[in-house]
């Protein structure tokens, strides 16, 4: 489907859209023609994402953050001790 004025359409949330006045009606097109996608009967849609380095970001993000955690408690323990010193 084709519309004169695809801005014009009404968000339903979800990925869905609404004819409005805006839009125009919608014109029904033959796949392949006229500007419309081409359709592929039987094909698998592939992932865009590494899974494998995707993991091995994520955990080195995790360590990164647990390292980072224990040197402010560190500094918190080190500060509570010159606080009691004093």
């Amino acid at each position: 489907m084709k519309f004169m004025n695809p801005a014009g359409l009404a968000a339903q949330g979800g990925n869905l859209f609404a004819e409005t006045e805006g839009s125009g009606e919608a014109v029904e097109l033959v796949a392949g023609t006229e500007g419309s996608g081409q359709l592929k009967q039987g094909a698998l849609e592939g992932s865009n994402v590494q899974v494998v380095e995707e993991m091995v970001d994520m955990i080195a993000t995790q360590r990164a953050y647990e390292m980072s955690a224990k040197m402010v408690s560190a500094a918190d323990e080190m500060l509570q001790y010159i606080a009691q010193q004093s």
